[in-house]
């Protein structure tokens, strides 16, 4: 227990308190992350303290803020995609946190979703509102019904919340991420350090995508002097159907 009395301490320091369930969970995932590590690159964050604060604890934050700081709605079992999830930030601290939510944890590789497959049934994650992995490209899980080659589920416009802690510009993770979103839903962008310059190159990128900038909340992880940004995006209109363009395009020729 002695190993969590920071991550706590950061905890109280957000006005919310872990269960011991929840640090138990916390903790496999930890141990099962570093295990696997070794076999496929998930992260170069490997220090326990480190994983708590870089990992755990920037995955809550936007839902932990008081409202009154960050007017974001509470979670209980809204639809959500964690898109780019890699090793599972923010996906898997939040589906412990708020197992009521049904998680979809997307990402193009599938090795990294093997890995995450045995998190969600070494921590019993199912056990209230569904989780499961999704293996492919945004760009292609998210296109119109008429542009798919094959008979897949439609994730087009039916998620209440999209996340994503991917590193890819703004404009080019909005392409990602808000043709997911359903009207009124929401798209939360985690990013490192000052935002401001990106967030003005993204704007037009943006609205032409359906959406609209909420709030940008700059923050300093407790007990340091880490630098973070949430982008807030609320839908506003159903995105064209030309987004998001072929797959490769968003990266290479950013909406501007």
């Amino acid at each position: 227990m002695d190993s969590f009395s920071r991550f706590i301490e950061d905890c109280k320091f957000l006005h919310f308190d872990p269960t011991m369930e929840q640090l138990d969970q916390l903790l496999d995932f930890f141990e099962l992350m570093t295990d696997y590590n070794k076999k496929v690159n998930l992260t170069t964050i490997t220090d326990f303290e480190e994983v708590c604060k870089l990992h755990f604890l920037d995955s809550l934050i936007p839902f932990v803020l008081p409202e009154d700081i960050f007017p974001f709605p509470r979670l209980s079992c809204e639809k959500m995609i964690d898109v780019g999830t890699g090793a599972g930030f923010p996906g898997i601290p939040l589906k412990i946190f708020f197992p009521d939510i049904r998680l979809i944890l997307m990402d193009s590789l599938q090795k990294r979703l093997t890995f995450l497959d045995e998190v969600i049934l070494s921590l019993s994650l199912n056990r209230k509102g569904e989780i499961q992995t999704l293996h492919g490209r945004a760009e292609e899980l998210s296109a119109p019904a008429k542009k798919l080659r094959q008979a897949v589920p439609i994730y087009r416009e039916s998620f209440d919340f999209v996340v994503s802690r991917a590193v890819a510009n703004l404009s080019t993770l909005s392409e990602y991420c808000i043709p997911f979103v359903k009207k009124d839903g929401f798209f939360l962008s985690y990013k490192a350090g000052h935002v401001e310059d990106e967030v003005q190159q993204a704007v037009r990128a943006i609205s032409l995508l359906g959406g609209e900038i909420i709030q940008v909340y700059p923050y300093t992880l407790p007990n340091s002097e880490i630098q973070r940004s949430i982008i807030l995006i609320q839908k506003k209109r159903s995105t064209p159907s030309e987004y998001p363009r072929k797959p490769g395009l968003p990266s290479k020729k950013p909406l501007r």
